[in-house]
């Protein structure tokens, strides 16, 4: 392991193609009052706070101008036992044909959930025709050894196809697994472990992999590991406080809240323990709420940590 932390551009574009940028250097530079627009590409949910619900304030509260792409309408998360589901493949080329005609540019692409298959050429359509755009892809599968129950093996197979070329990767150890077919063995693993993991990723066509999740028993610790392709794959921990509960929701809030430092100028390595802190914060003040194991994260009383990240 390289390290463990705790804790060329121009206005609006990702560094130079082909830099290599360690975790010490900034993905994104941003200069004077220039506002980022990034699409956001993820299911919208109802009730129980997550995707889109959760991208679109904590990317806002950043300064970036949020374009969302929605994948599917949820009445509900899916941990509820009863929600309603609608596949919004149908629409999305009519969609996507408008911003074309309104001339509409990205400095970003941040993709989470998908609803079918098909979204991924979706997906590779925005890359064709905003191919300056940052990459920022969470393979949205499962947790905890599972798949979510609407994905199909075959939307398993093509969410695969994201990660060649993902700028930004930020799969759990579940959606490594499924990414990779190297077999899921807990969230308690060791470097050796992740290294194989982060190798098959960065050989799928990652460019930089984010690995989440990693908790060894006894430890009030949960770990996250960063490697990029351009400075020869080697890991580096960053590690941030574990609570004794999960909610439903954090992934989402981990992967927008590294989004939006990552667009206000913060290296992956800061990034990253960035999001921990966030999750971490938000987690506390969910438990105050009532029925708060299945009503999503709140993170709406910390959004003001988000606007600091502009200061």
């Amino acid at each position: 392991m390289s390290n463990e932390i705790n804790g060329t551009a121009v206005p609006g574009a990702p560094a130079a193609a082909g830099a290599a940028t360690p975790a010490t250097d900034a993905l994104y530079e941003r200069q004077g009052a220039y506002i980022p627009r990034i699409a956001a590409v993820h299911d919208l949910c109802g009730y129980g706070k997550c995707s889109l619900g959760v991208a679109i304030p904590v990317l806002s509260a950043a300064g970036c101008d949020v374009c969302p792409v929605p994948t599917s309408l949820f009445s509900a998360h899916t941990r509820f036992p009863e929600f309603y589901m609608h596949d919004t493949t149908s629409i999305l080329s009519d969609y996507l044909d408008a911003w074309v005609k309104e001339g509409i540019e990205l400095d970003g692409i941040y993709s989470g959930f998908l609803g079918a298959p098909e979204q991924v050429e979706i997906i590779r359509r925005l890359y064709r025709e905003h191919p300056r755009a940052l990459r920022i892809v969470d393979p949205v599968m499962g947790d905890g050894g599972q798949k979510y129950t609407t994905y199909t093996d075959e939307l398993c197979q093509a969410m695969a196809d994201l990660v060649d070329g993902a700028d930004v990767l930020t799969p759990n150890l579940t959606e490594a697994s499924i990414l990779t077919g190297i077999p899921y063995q807990g969230q308690d693993v060791d470097e050796a472990f992740i290294q194989k993991n982060v190798d098959a990723l960065l050989g799928m066509g990652a460019k930089t992999v984010v690995l989440k999740g990693v908790v060894h028993e006894g430890e009030p610790i949960i770990r996250n590991y960063l490697a990029e392709a351009a400075t020869g794959g080697s890991i580096t921990e960053v590690s941030g406080e574990l609570l004794p509960y999960m909610l439903h929701g954090t992934g989402d809030l981990f992967a927008s809240a590294l989004t939006a430092a990552i667009f206000c100028g913060r290296s992956l390595a800061d990034a990253v323990a960035f999001a921990s802190r966030i999750v971490c914060a938000a987690m506390r003040v969910t438990c105050e709420q009532p029925d708060y194991e299945v009503r999503g994260v709140s993170f709406e009383t910390i959004l003001g940590q988000v606007t600091d990240l502009l200061r």
